[in-house]
């Protein structure tokens, strides 16, 4: 399962909702996200921006 450091999910009407420190899935009908605030899932998304910062060891 992917791991962002910075999500930002863009939904059809251009909010934006952002995350830090998730697990995501890109599914058929849209995307679920697992942060500490618990799990999140949305529909009908435009797109999503996932960030994830390079360890000093790369």
């Amino acid at each position: 399962m992917p791991q962002a450091d910075t999500l930002t999910v863009v939904h059809h009407d251009d909010t934006r909702t952002r995350y830090k420190d998730v697990r995501y899935q890109l599914v058929r009908g849209g995307i679920r996200i697992w942060s500490d605030e618990g799990e999140h899932a949305f529909e009908d998304i435009l797109m999503t921006h996932a960030y994830r910062q390079r360890e000093a060891n790369d």
